[in-house]
């Protein structure tokens, strides 16, 4: 299941959002040539990314920010990027250009920080958006729990699209990432399910002071918990790509 867009369209141009994909993209392909070259690869992220025995004794503390534009392959920046495209412009509406990219910098520099704190002794690098996306995907969570989500589900040569409210498509995420963290070996490497967990923990809490100025769960009795504006339609949102259907032979 991958959520391809949400049917809350915000009310300004999403600037801040907008530079941070573009960021994040250049900086990938001012290194993507070192893709099928490990070493070169191991010695660019030696000097940018996020170790985290090496933070515990105080070393490389720019690891905490430099490793949030890195990525370690196009699924990896893609993946992200789609995430930050589909709900980082609602809160960048909801907090304004200059507090969503303060709320975005101090989601991924704690989601980083939990991320050593589940293995304070790697020295394996840690590198992508995916905390600071996953703080974004905690507010949304907390601002707009019954906001549409469009998924395309894949199963074998079965597609669809369909359309879940937000608090089932994020939560199941959040739970996923806690589900693995805990069930997974972070001396291995692999994904960083601590710094999604963390990250998106830190997310919401950080976006409680809106959600309170705006009235809490008054805010939430006002609008059902859904955009406070028009949902966007989309022709293809209930649609069915045709599927082969398998025949017999004798």
């Amino acid at each position: 299941m991958l959520p391809i867009r949400d049917h809350n369209p915000s009310g300004k141009t999403p600037y801040v959002t907008y530079v941070l994909i573009a960021l994040n993209s250049l900086v990938f392909l001012g290194y993507a040539e070192l893709l099928g070259n490990h070493a070169a690869l191991a010695a660019l992220f030696d000097r940018w990314a996020l170790f985290p025995a090496r933070l515990r004794e105080g070393q490389d503390l720019h690891g905490l920010l430099t490793s949030m534009f890195l990525h370690g392959g196009w699924m990896h920046l893609l993946g992200n990027m789609l995430f930050l495209y589909i709900f980082g412009d609602n809160l960048e509406d909801e907090m304004g250009h200059s507090r969503y990219l303060l709320f975005y910098l101090a989601s991924g520099i704690a989601a980083g920080l939990i991320q050593a704190a589940s293995d304070p002794f790697s020295s394996i690098p840690t590198v992508g958006a995916s905390g600071a996306i996953a703080g974004i995907m905690g507010g949304y969570l907390l601002l707009y729990p019954k906001a549409r989500v469009d998924v395309l589900f894949i199963f074998v040569i079965f597609f669809r699209i369909f359309s879940i409210p937000a608090w089932i498509c994020l939560g199941g995420w959040f739970a996923l990432q806690l589900f693995n963290g805990l069930g997974s070996d972070p001396t291995l490497g692999g994904v960083a399910y601590w710094a999604h967990a963390g990250g998106f923990m830190v997310g919401f809490a950080l976006t409680l002071p809106f959600w309170l100025r705006r009235g809490g769960r008054g805010y939430w009795q006002v609008t059902d918990g859904r955009p406070p504006h028009p949902e966007a339609t989309y022709k293809l949102s209930r649609s069915r790509i045709p599927v082969v259907p398998r025949r017999r032979h004798d």
